[in-house]
This record gives structure tokens, C-alpha cells and sequence, in this order.
């Protein structure tokens, strides 16, 4: 043993027997203190080892790396949670004027349809559409009588069919007793009253019942139109189809059948039946070469809009 390393040895054995108050004898001396007196523990007298430092320092950079990420995560959560809540708020304004907008064509549409139907049915008296028993509430007189043209985009355009010409309806009264009607007339005005009181499926059962109960009815192909645009409306493409489908079958020469027709190829596309939808739109100019202009135009549209070839 060097010099250093016994005065060394010796320093520290003399340290702990001053602080345990013992008398430690040198090494060719042995106390006579009891076993238990001689054991001292000096376990962290010195402090930390720099290993132990260096694997508590690993610690706390560890720790503080952890909480970092976590902090970090937590952040990038309320960022999406804030742009998840402004896309939310977009879409519910969206939605908000997409209804507002629906509400107002639905008003703007039952009025110009009780306009349509008070008018055929003589609600009104001389002209005067004050007396009609409709409410605005979204459309206006000046402009509710001429409904707009269906869209030719093969979608639910969401106006009724319009009546032909020459259809008999009773006309405004001028004080004299107005004539009997038969029955098949007045089961026909009762209907087109439901519809100007737009109950649209009251008003589709009547027409139904009439266009059985009077199949040789001048009307009946007028009523089977009314149930078909009824049900084009309120977007029930195949209840629409199948009344089309039976008007063109039934009465193929009636005022009516060109639009039917068109109507039908815009149902069956809409039900996702496009094959047969195009094959009406392309056979309407042939098998109604006298079809007005506006409904071939709207078919070559539709067409076009469907991609039909």
C-alpha cells in the first residue's frame, strides 16, 4: 500500500470513529467495542455518485422530453378541435339557408299551383285574383299564373304539369244559375280542389279514382298527368314513371302525351335507370314530331345533361 492510500484509509477511519464517538484502534490494535458499535453506515455521506447523477439527470431529460410531446399533442388536438368546430358552424349555415331556401320554394310552389287550379276551377271572378283562396307566402300574383319550365337536367324540377288546352273546366259564372254538372265532372273539380288546397296526396287519389271510374273521360288522361307530375314533384320517381308510362299507353294522342313522355325520361333517369330513361328523350321527337318546341328542347337538353348517346 502507497503512502497516500494508507493516510487516506487512515483519514476516513478516524472521520467516522469521531463522528460515532468510538475509539478506532490502528490495525495492529483492535478495540474492545462490541460488534454492532463498530458497524457504522455511511451509505450517502458523500452525496451521489456521478453515475447516479448522470442516470437522474437521463431521468429528468427523459421526463421533460415526455411532457413536452404530451403538451405538444394536447396543442395539436384543440387546433383540430377548433377547425372541426368552424367547419361544423360553416356547414350548419349552409344547411340553415339551404332550408330557408327550400321553405321559401315550397310556399312560392303551393301558391302558384292554388293560382293554377282556383283559376281553371273559377275561383276567381272576372279576372279579379284577390278572390282566389290562396296565400302569397312566397310568390306573387303578377307572377304566380305562368309557372317556370321544368330544368332539362334529368332532376325533379318541382312544378306540376300545366293543363292543355280545350280542357273542360267549368268557366266563371256571370250571375246566371250555373248549369248541373254530371258526376264525373264534379269527382273531377273535387280533385283539382285538393289540389289548389295543395294536399297533394288526397288530390292524387282523387285523380286516380276518376281516371278508373271515367277511363273514356275526355279528363282522364289530364288526371293520370296530375298524379304522374304529383308524384314528379314530391320526388317519388317511380310512382312518376308508372302514371307517365300508363298516360303514353293508354292515351298516346292526348294533349299531354308529348310532355309525359318527357317527364318519363326524366324520372327513369333520376331512378338511376338511365338506358331506358335516354331511350324516351331520344323517341319523343320521333314519336311526337309535333311536340312543342319547348319540350323538345328540354328533351335534347336533358339528354345532353345525361350524357345520353
Amino acid at each position: 500500500m502507497t503512502f497516500a492510500g494508507s493516510f487516506h484509509r487512515h483519514l476516513v477511519l478516524a472521520f467516522v470513529a469521531g463522528l460515532g464517538g468510538l475509539a478506532v484502534a490502528g490495525p495492529q490494535g483492535a478495540s474492545a467495542q462490541p460488534a454492532h458499535a463498530r458497524y457504522v453506515q455511511v451509505a450517502d455521506l458523500f452525496g451521489p455518485s456521478d453515475e447516479e447523477k448522470a442516470a437522474a439527470a437521463q431521468r429528468e431529460a427523459t421526463q421533460d422530453s415526455t411532457i413536452a410531446n404530451l403538451t405538444q399533442r394536447v396543442h395539436d388536438l384543440e387546433e383540430s378541435l377548433r377547425q372541426l368546430t368552424g367547419q361544423l358552424e360553416n356547414a350548419n349555415h349552409r344547411v340553415d339557408l339551404l332550408q330557408k331556401r327550400i321553405d321559401r320554394m315550397q310556399k312560392d310552389f303551393d301558391y302558384r299551383v292554388c293560382v293554377l287550379s282556383a283559376q281553371k276551377l273559377s275561383a276567381a271572378t272576372d279576372g279579379d285574383q284577390s278572390a282566389l283562396p290562396c296565400s302569397p307566402g312566397g310568390g306573387s300574383a303578377g307572377t304566380a299564373a305562368a309557372a317556370p319550365a321544368a330544368p332539362a337536367t334529368g332532376q325533379p324540377s318541382g312544378v306540376l304539369g300545366t293543363l292543355p288546352e280545350g280542357t273542360a273546366l267549368p268557366m266563371p259564372g256571370n250571375g246566371a244559375a250555373a248549369p248541373a254538372q254530371s258526376t264525373s265532372q264534379t269527382q273531377y273539380n273535387a280533385a283539382m280542389t285538393l289540389l289548389a288546397k295543395a294536399q297533394y296526396d288526397e288530390a292524387s287519389s282523387a285523380f286516380r279514382s276518376f281516371a278508373d271510374s271515367y277511363p273514356k273521360d275526355d279528363r282522364a288522361p289530364q288526371a293520370i298527368h296530375w298524379i304522374g307530375s304529383i308524384a314528379y314533384m314530391q320526388q317519388d320517381f317511380s310512382g312518376a314513371a308508372r302514371a307517365f308510362a300508363e298516360e303514353i299507353k293508354k292515351y298516346p294522342t292526348s294533349p299531354s302525351a308529348a310532355e309525359a313522355m318527357l317527364k318519363l325520361g326524366q324520372s327513369l333517369i333520376a331512378m338511376k335507370q338511365k338506358k331506358e330513361g335516354c331511350t324516351a328523350l331520344e323517341a319523343l321527337p320521333r314519336t311526337y314530331p309535333k311536340a312543342s318546341k319547348t319540350i323538345r328542347e328540354e328533351a335534347s337538353k336533358a339528354r345532353e345533361a345525361s350524357r345520353c348517346r
